[in-house]
C-alpha cells in the first residue's frame, strides 16, 4: 500500500443550477478506482459529473460520467509502476503497464477529449499534462480555470489547506 500523503486528493465538480459546485472526497478514493466511480454516480449533475484527484507531486486522474459513460485521463502512463491507482486506470483502460524503457517519458493515457465539450480541447490538455514544471494540482485547477469552475474547486481545495 502507497502511504498517502498531503498532497493527495479527491474533488468530485459538477453543476447544480446555473454554477459549478465542488466537494472534496475521502482520500482513500485516491487509491481505489472503482471506489472513486461509485462515488461520482451518487452525485447527480445535468452535465455530468467530475472527478479529480492528485497523488503526490507525480500524477492526476480525471474521470468524467455522462449517463452511462465513464471517461477516464490519467496525466502519466509511467506512474502505473509505482501508484495503485495509476495501474488501475491502465487496466480500466486495458493499457498495458509500461515496461523499463518506455518510462522515459511522459505521456498521457486515456480519453483526450474528456473535457472538448466544456472548452478544453485535446491539445490544451496534452500541454497542461505535460508541463513538467507544474505539479498536479496546479495542472487540475489549471484545467478547471479553463473550463470555467476554477472558483468552487479553490473553495474545496481551502477546506483540506
Amino acid at each position: 500500500m502507497t502511504d498517502v500523503d498531503a498532497t493527495d486528493f479527491a474533488v468530485v465538480v459538477y453543476r447544480e443550477d446555473e454554477g459549478w459546485e465542488a466537494e472534496i472526497l475521502p482520500v482513500a478514493l485516491t487509491e481505489d478506482l472503482a471506489g472513486l466511480i461509485h462515488a461520482l454516480r451518487q452525485q447527480p449533475s445535468l452535465g455530468g459529473t467530475v472527478g479529480l484527484v492528485s497523488v503526490g507531486d507525480d500524477f492526476f486522474v480525471a474521470i468524467r460520467l455522462l449517463g452511462d459513460d465513464v471517461m477516464v485521463f490519467l496525466s502519466d502512463v509511467t506512474a502505473s509502476v509505482d501508484w495503485p491507482l495509476a495501474g488501475q486506470v491502465l487496466d480500466y483502460l486495458d493499457i498495458p503497464i509500461p515496461e523499463d524503457e518506455e518510462l522515459d517519458q511522459v505521456l498521457p493515457v486515456g480519453d483526450m477529449s474528456i473535457f472538448a465539450d466544456l472548452g478544453l480541447d485535446e491539445m490544451e490538455l496534452g500541454a497542461i499534462s505535460g508541463d513538467l514544471e507544474l505539479y498536479p494540482d496546479e495542472m487540475l485547477l489549471s484545467i478547471a480555470g479553463r473550463i470555467g469552475f476554477a472558483f468552487a474547486f479553490e473553495r474545496a481545495m481551502d477546506a483540506i489547506a
